[in-house]
Parts: structure tokens; sequence; C-alpha cells
């Protein structure tokens, strides 16, 4: 063997040299295998931790880090710091904060910052080899020197690489600190597998690219959802953060489903993306409410449209009182007794007074009108009253053609003090005085009811329009599924329990709950719990919810965490779960029951 054979050793053992052939071979290799899954990884923490280590394995170094350029571009921040021999793991997965400053890329009079290592090489964009910081004069390390003095380690070869994407732009920077040779000792970092960390720093900055660009269209995709559940909520004041409570009560009891280990939620579990899936329906189960008129949805009284038309109504009885007094007046003057006169005015007044009281009382719908009420209101209104001006003049456009189609009487008219007259017939909405002060329960007609109804509908059409990826394909049964009822009486398509899936039935009684316990509807006074969960279990005995999802939303605290957490400290009376349970024979298991 001559002495140059000697001094490097045999063929086998040069193969088997880290920076050997053989080693080159197996790099190459797990290039591939690291650019492989570096594809498939999801977690961006992950998936930084992944480059960083693995550029450490390949050079054997002691410590690394990662910095990632801010979204202002004008420093590089700590994402992942890694040093065998300090123990320091800090960022990524690892839930600690790195407690470092960004590396500023400008200097103060916005010149390029070419001292600090990190930031030339994101302005060069070309890697950076330091055999020994302590003798390097092109960059400052003073504070690499502070360090090795506060913590009695030595810095140093360092290897930067920056991290470049497919538009030629750097995202971020990959620095390894002190190379270590098989006995551990410290060493420069080998030029010749330089070429393999500047490979491995581009596959991670391509992957890095896409996954930020995807965790970048989340983003956007949220803040528009979210968007335009606040937009519904703003639309109506009276029905403000429906669309963004229904979310937090779905996912509390989808999580109390998930843990749930018997009868229906047996193997019911939610991985990321179903996950995902359940929070863009749950913020977009109303979005078809974009298209419900503004009065329709905040119509707080039987007589509102634009506006509450008990204004015309009242003026009309002061109108009649006026005849009356006129009347009163000219019968003096007439020569009849005084005294008579006064007390017929008197009681026409009284009258007056009650009828209108009646009126306005029964155009809040809070009671029930029953068929006494309707026909007294029939009567009120068949009193008459003259109108002396035009109702042709002073109006839109729209209304003119109207009225024009059906053209009033002209003046003086007579006309009822109630009246369903052809101009109250607008659209498919029945805007008549009668029509919608004989209404039985609540403020809506039926034609209203059906409009805010049909939001359901236009929900549904607009999310199936969308092009959801497959992953996400059930946003819309999901999001429509949230008015229908077990036992297949809801509505739009009259599903029962057996045709929805566990998240479908889960957001019905998220939406239920969040109406019945909001202190923000015009129709009605914020319920408490107690309220709330009897007309529940009333509802789960007609088979309308669920009955093993309000078991368990009852079981779990699902509705006390709730309540803690949104409701007014009014509202949260004290609450024996056990008086609101279903029925155990509703129930599909014996696990519930007991």
């Amino acid at each position: 063997m001559s002495q140059d054979q000697d001094a490097i050793g045999s063929e086998d053992d040069r193969r088997d040299h880290p920076f050997g052939r053989r080693a080159g071979e197996k790099m190459v290799h797990r290039l591939v295998e690291l650019g492989i899954a570096l594809s498939a990884e999801k977690n961006h923490d992950r998936l930084m931790e992944m480059i960083l280590l693995e550029a450490k394995s390949i050079y054997n170094a002691d410590g690394g880090t990662l910095y990632l350029v801010t979204e202002d571009e004008t420093g590089l921040s700590f994402q992942i710091m890694r040093n065998d021999t300090l123990n320091i793991a800090m960022g990524g997965t690892t839930g600690k904060k790195i407690p470092f400053p960004p590396v500023p890329l400008y200097r103060p009079d916005g010149s390029k910052n070419m001292n600090n290592v990190a930031s030339a090489v994101y302005h060069q964009a070309t890697a950076s080899n330091i055999a020994d910081a302590y003798e390097a004069e092109e960059f400052d390390f003073s504070g690499t020197k502070k360090f090795d003095e506060t913590t009695g380690y030595r810095s140093c070869s360092f290897l930067t690489v920056p991290m470049i994407n497919t538009a030629r732009e750097v995202i971020g920077v990959l620095q390894l600190i002190n190379a270590r040779d098989m006995g551990g000792t410290t060493i420069p970092f080998e030029t010749s597998m330089q070429a393999m960390i500047e490979a491995l720093t581009s596959q991670a900055a391509v992957a890095l690219e896409n996954q930020m660009l995807i965790q970048q269209q989340r983003a956007l995709w949220n803040s528009l959802i979210e968007m335009i559940a606040a937009s519904i909520d703003d639309k109506s004041p009276y029905t403000g953060g429906h669309c963004q409570r229904v979310p937090e009560i779905t996912k509390l009891l989808a999580e109390a489903a998930c843990e749930a280990e018997y009868g229906i939620f047996k193997g019911f579990d939610l991985n990321e993306d179903q996950w995902y899936e359940l929070h863009v329906a749950a913020w977009l189960h109303d979005c078809g409410k974009v298209t419900t008129p503004e009065y329709v949805v905040d119509k707080a009284s039987k007589l509102e449209t634009i506006y509450n038309r008990i204004h015309e109504v009242r003026t009309r009885f002061e109108v009649l009182r006026r005849d009356a007094e006129i009347d009163c007046l000219k019968r003096k003057l007439a020569g009849e007794d005084p005294d008579t006169c006064d007390r017929d005015f008197q009681f026409a007044c009284d009258k007056l007074q009650e009828e209108y009281h009646f009126v306005a009382t029964a155009n809040v719908g809070g009671e029930f009108m029953d068929d006494e009420d309707i026909v007294r209101l029939k009567e009120i209104g068949a009193q008459t009253w003259t109108r002396h001006f035009d109702k042709a003049m002073g109006l839109s456009p729209v209304e003119a053609l109207r009225v024009k189609q059906n053209p009033p009487p002209p003046p003086p008219a007579t006309e009822p003090l109630l009246g369903d007259l052809p101009e109250h017939l607008v659209d498919q909405y029945n805007q008549g005085e009668l029509y919608n002060l004989s209404i039985r329960r609540g403020t809506l007609t039926a034609e209203e009811r059906e409009k805010i109804n049909d939001h359901i509908v236009v929900t549904i059409k607009m999310l199936e329009q969308l092009p959801f990826p497959k992953k996400m394909k059930r946003v819309p049964e999901y999001a429509g599924g949230h008015h229908e009822k077990m036992d297949g009486t809801g509505y739009p398509r009259g599903l029962k329990k057996s045709d929805m899936s566990i998240p479908a039935r889960i957001m019905a009684i998220a939406d239920i709950f969040e109406a019945l316990t909001a202190a923000d509807r015009p129709y009605k006074k914020a319920k408490t719990i107690s309220e709330s969960l009897k007309i529940m279990k009333f509802m789960c005995q007609d088979q309308h919810i669920d009955a093993d999802l309000f078991d368990l939303f009852l079981k779990s605290g699902v509705w006390q965490r709730y309540a803690d957490e949104f409701l007014d400290p009014s509202q949260i009376d004290p609450v024996s779960i056990d008086d609101y349970l279903p029925n155990p024979e509703l129930l599909a298991s014996k696990e519930a029951a007991e």
C-alpha cells in the first residue's frame, strides 16, 4: 500500500466515510425521501422543525436556527432554535417562545444590514460558510461572542443558507452552527456537502411556501366567512351575534360527542379536515339570510314594514276623535243640551281610547289572538273616516305604478279605519292592516314566515354552488340541516333522523339553544336556562331534536359552559339536569339512559 493510499484508507473505507461516495448516494436517496415527506407535512411547525433537524443531521451540527422573513419584510424572525450541547429547544412544536427580536434587514437609515450574516445572506441570496466566527472579519459576531461568554459555549463554524422560493424570493434563512466529526469535535462545514444543504433548503422553501400559501388562503377564507356572518348579524340589530354564537355551541357539543364512547357516539370522531368542515358549515349556516328583507327579519310588530304603521292607525283614531269633538260643538250650536252633548262626546272618546288600546296591544303580538279577538278587530276596523287628500300624489315610481293598476277613489272618500286595500298587496306580501293585526301568534304573516324559512333553501343553494374541495363536500349538508326535525316535519327537505349525520343534528340543537337564550330578539324576552331546557325537552319528546344529542348536551355540561361565557347572569338560574333529561325510551343507547 502506498503512502497516499495509507493516508486516505482503503476504497471501502472511503465509501463509508461520512462524506464518501456511499454516503453521498445515501444522502441523495435521503433527500428524495425528505422531499416527499416535506410535501406531505401539513403542520407548519412540524415542517419547519423537519427542515432544521434534517439539515443538522446531514452535517451532524450541534445547533441551528431557522428564520422566516417577517410579514412587513423588515426582519428575520426566529422560528426554530436547537442546540444539543446547551439543551436548547425553542419554537415550533415545543411551545416555548423564542425571546429574541427579529434580526433587522435594514439599518435605521434604510440601507441594507450587511453586518449580520443572516441578513447579509438574505440580501445576497447566497450561502455563507464561515470556518471560525472568531476569525471572521466581514460580519459582526459580537452578539454571538457575548452569548458564548454568558453560557460558556464556543460558537465556531457557521453555515447560513437562504431559502429561495419558486419566484426567486428569499422567504427565510437556515443557519447551522458547529459541524462535528464522528468523534464530536467541532469542524468547519464541509464545502462538498454544501450543495446538499442548498438542495434541501430549496425543497424546503417550496414546501414551506406552498404551506404558507395554503395558510394564507385559509386565513382569507376564514375572514370571508366571518365577514359574511358578521354582515348578516349586522344586517339586523335584533339578531346580532347569532351567526357567531352558533359555532361556539356546535364546537362544544361536537367535542363532547367525540369524547363520548357509547351508543351512537362510539367510534364517532372528527379529524382535522372534518373539524374545519363543521367549522365552516356552522359559520355559514344562515348565509341565505342575505336575501331576506330587513323589515321581515326585524319585524317587531304586526304592522311593521319599513316603519311601524301603528302611527298611521293612531292618526285615524285622532281624526275620529276630532270628528266627534266637531260633532259635539255643532250640536251645541244647533241648540242641543250641552250636558248631553258633552256626555256623548266623552263616551265616544272613551270608546275610541279603549278600541285603540286593543288595536295597539294586538300590534305588539305578545299574546295569542283567538277568534273573538279577530272578530272584534274587524268590528273596530269597519268604522269609517273621510279622506280629503289624493292618495296618488307624492309616491315613488313603483308605488305610483301599483296605484295606477288599482286607482283609489278620488277625495273626499270614505275608508275603513283598518283596511285591507289593493295597495297593501306588494309582490308576495300582503301588508293589509287587518290581515296583519289578525296574526294569531307572533308578528309574522304566513308569507313572511315562509320567506324567513326560505333562507335555508337559499343557504343550501349558495353553498352548493361553491366549488368546495372533496374534504369539505358536506358543508351544505351540515349548514342546510339545522331546521330539519327528527320526525321528518322540518324544512326544507323534510329529512328524518336516519337521513342526517351527527354533525347536522348537532347544528340543529346549537341553533335552537342559541335562539332560545338570545337576548337580542325583538319579539320575545330572553329566556332563562331552565325555560330554554324545558322547551327543548318538549322538542325532544316530539322528536324534533335528537334525544341522544340532547342527553349529551345536558350531561356533558355544554349548556353550562356556553351560558357562563355568553349569557347574562340573570338568565342563569338554578338547574337540575335530571328534570330535563329525555325519556330513556327515546335514547338509542342504554349507556345514555344509565
